[in-house]
C-alpha cells in the first residue's frame, strides 16, 4: 500500500489518539514500516536540545493544554516577553500538529550541543527550506524567509538561541538527566527483550507486529521503506503528551520523537514519603533514596529531589551501596545510581 502523505511531507508529524492495537486492520491513521535487519543494525538514540526548543512553544502558547509542565511555563513565559522569537513561533503553528522538518533536523550524534543542531539548521538546503514553506501558510516573516534562506535560517538560528537561554538553560542539566536516563533504560529493555520488546513499550503509540513498526498517526498513513537506514529514537521532556515522527523523511535518518517517562517528577521540588515500614527499618532518608531510584539519577539530581545536601545524599548511598541495595555506573560525565535487583525484593515486600 503506497503512502498517503496529504500535505505531510516534510514534516514532523504528531500520532494519533487512538491505539494501534485497535486499528491494525488496515485502519487509516496507522503508518507501517517494515524493519529490515539492516534496520534493526542502525536503529539508535539520540537526544536533541533543539527539539526541545521546538516542542516547547506549544506549551508556551498554550500552558493549559499541558498540566504536567505547568510548573515549568508559569516561570518561563513571562520571561519571554524580552525575547524576539517570532519567526521560530511561525514555524511551529498552531495548534502544531505538524512541525516543518527544517526547524528540527534529526541529530547527527547521540548528545549533539544546541549549537551543533543550529550549525545543521543553518546548513539546511535553499531548496528544502522552500519545499517545506510550500505547505504551510505564508506569514510576511517565512515569505522573507522563503525569498532568502540563508538569511533567514540565520535569524532563526539566532532567535533560537536567545529563546534557549530564556526557556531551557535553567533547566537543561535536569532535563538531560531525566533523558540520559530514559536511554538507559531502553538501551536496557532492549538488552533484554530485544527491539521488539523495546518498540512494543516505547509509547503507547508505538507498536511492533511481525516485523513491522506501526504508529498512530493523525496526518499519516500507508507503508514507507526505511532504506536500511533504520530509526533515530529520541525522547523527549517537552513532546507530552503524544509523540512526532517523521519516518517519510527521504533525507537524514527516520525519527521518532516519543515522551520520556517520569515526566510528573520532573518539576517536583521535594520527594514524596515513603512507607514506614520500611522507613523504620532503614531510616527515612535511606528509604525515601531508594524510592527515588526508581530510574537510575546522580547525586545531585537526587539532592534536588529530595530537598537534602549532595554530601547527606552520597553518604547514605554508600550505605546503601555496601548493603548492596544500590550499583553505580557511569553515563557520559555522570555517575547514575539505580537500585538492585535485592532493593527490589525489599521494596516490594515491604509493599
Amino acid at each position: 500500500m503506497p503512502v498517503t502523505l496529504p500535505r505531510g511531507a516534510g514534516r514532523v508529524d504528531e500520532f494519533g489518539q487512538g491505539r494501534i492495537r485497535a486499528r491494525r486492520n488496515g485502519g487509516r491513521g496507522v503508518l507501517r514500516a517494515a524493519l529490515s535487519v539492516a534496520d534493526l543494525a542502525n536503529t539508535r538514540f539520540a537526544v536533541s536540545p533543539l527539539w526541545e526548543v521546538v516542542a516547547s512553544v506549544r506549551i508556551v502558547r498554550h500552558p493549559d493544554r499541558f498540566p504536567v509542565h505547568l510548573p515549568w511555563a508559569r516561570q518561563v513565559v513571562p520571561r519571554l516577553s524580552s525575547v524576539r522569537w517570532e519567526l521560530l513561533a511561525d514555524l511551529v503553528p498552531d495548534p502544531a500538529v505538524v512541525i516543518p522538518s527544517i526547524v528540527c533536523p534529526p541529530p547527527t550524534t547521540s548528545w549533539p550541543t544546541l549549537e551543533l543542531e543550529l550549525s545543521a539548521l543553518t546548513a539546511t538546503a535553499p531548496e528544502a527550506v522552500r519545499a517545506c514553506l510550500d505547505r504551510m501558510p505564508r506569514t510576511p516573516r517565512l515569505a522573507a524567509l522563503y525569498a532568502d534562506p540563508e538569511a533567514g535560517l540565520a535569524r532563526l538560528a539566532a532567535q533560537i538561541r536567545d529563546y534557549a537561554a530564556v526557556a531551557l538553560d535553567p533547566y537543561w542539566l535536569r532535563m538531560r538527566m531525566l533523558l540520559e536516563r530514559e536511554v538507559l533504560a531502553g538501551a536496557r529493555r532492549m538488552a533484554v527483550d530485544g527491539v521488539q520488546g523495546l518498540l512494543n513499550h516505547l509509547d503507547r503509540y508505538v507498536s511492533w507486529d511481525e516485523g513491522t513498526l506501526l504508529v498512530d498517526h493523525v496526518t499519516t498513513s500507508g507503508s514507507v521503506r526505511l532504506d536500511g537506514r533504520g530509526v533515530l529514537l529520541v525522547p523527549s521532556v517537552l513532546a507530552w503528551p503524544r509523540p512526532f515522527s517523521n519516518l517519510v523523511e527521504a533525507s537524514g535518518q527516520p525519527t521518532l520523537r516519543y515522551p520520556a517517562s517520569a515526566l510528573a517528577t520532573l518539576w517536583e521540588r521535594a520527594a514524596p514519603a515513603p512507607g514506614k515500614a520500611l522507613s523504620r527499618v532503614l531510616g527515612r532518608t535511606r528509604a525515601m533514596l531508594l524510592h527515588e531510584l526508581e530510574v537510575p539519577s546522580s547525586t545531585t539530581e537526587l539532592a534536588r529531589r529530595c530537598g537534602l545536601s549532595p554530601g547527606t545524599v552520597s553518604q547514605h548511598l554508600t550505605a546503601l551501596r555496601d548493603a548492596g541495595l544500590v550499583g553505580a555506573h557511569r553515563a557520559g560525565r555522570y555517575l547514575l545510581y539505580a537500585r538492585t535487583t535485592s532493593a527490589e525484593a525489599l521494596l516490594a515486600g515491604a509493599g
